[in-house]
């Protein structure tokens, strides 16, 4: 696993508090589902995604990775789906260690399957739609702030 960051360079932690050796985070619950797709490693995907609000795609000399919003998805394409997406609402930094371990271990002791996926400035998890609730219980006990957004661009914030 890796954590975002920007280059180590110092910036606005919107959301970010270190107290210890713990992470308290602002996370954002977005609306809608994904799917984490698989294709042979020297595949071309077979239809259009750059339109997904998310999507990230991920190749190695075994496996090209795809993850976008499941309506993308076409055809009998090998898929785990039905994920939702939560964000890391917050620039890290390079430096910062932990950030994902702080996500994944109340997860893990509340039995919610994850899959991370980092970018340069945050990270990302996604979850099973039916473990959301439960997720985002495990990550308030942990002492992450939850919200729900109820549209991807930004309006729409539900308090959880």
């Amino acid at each position: 696993m890796t954590v975002g960051g920007n280059g180590g360079a110092e910036a606005p932690r919107v959301g970010y508090i270190r107290m210890g050796n713990s992470h308290q985070l602002l996370l954002v619950v977005l609306p809608g589902t994904y799917a984490i797709a698989r294709f042979a490693p020297n595949s071309t995907i077979p239809f259009p995604y750059e339109e997904s609000f998310f999507y990230s795609v991920s190749k190695t000399d075994q496996e090209l990775s795809l993850v976008c919003e499941e309506s993308f998805l076409r055809g009998d394409v090998k898929a785990e789906r039905r994920r939702r997406l939560i964000r890391v609402e917050s620039t890290l930094a390079f430096s910062l260690t932990g950030i994902v371990a702080s996500l994944a271990t109340p997860l893990a002791e509340a039995a919610v399957s994850i899959f991370s996926v980092s970018t340069y400035d945050t990270d990302y998890l996604l979850v099973r739609d039916e473990d959301v609730e439960k997720a985002i219980s495990a990550l308030e006990r942990a002492g992450h702030k939850v919200q729900r957004r109820t549209s991807v661009w930004g309006v729409g914030i539900e308090k959880s």
